[in-house]
């Protein structure tokens, strides 16, 4: 299981937080707390010291800020996490 959290996490913050001007503008635009940011950053950096179990309501809060459905969200991380 913490693989599954591990790709999530890998996958948001290579996609979409790297390309953000800040952790906190991230943040911001997605209705989380700046501290989750953190934490999904932690988790895509140090893939075996942290094991972030990300709720389902901050991928629904992310997902519905992009404009996509949580089922596509899982789509585009499995089909990314193939390549990976």
């Amino acid at each position: 299981m913490a693989q599954i959290n591990y790709i999530i996490c890998a996958y948001i913050y290579r996609s979409w937080i790297e390309e953000y001007k800040s952790q906190r503008a991230f943040a911001l635009d997605h209705n989380i707390e700046e501290s989750i940011v953190r934490k999904i950053k932690k988790t895509a950096k140090q893939k075996d010291k942290m094991d972030y179990n990300i709720p389902v309501k901050t991928l629904m809060k992310i997902c519905e800020s992009r404009d996509i459905k949580l089922s596509d969200f899982f789509k585009d991380v499995e089909a990314w996490s193939q390549s990976f």
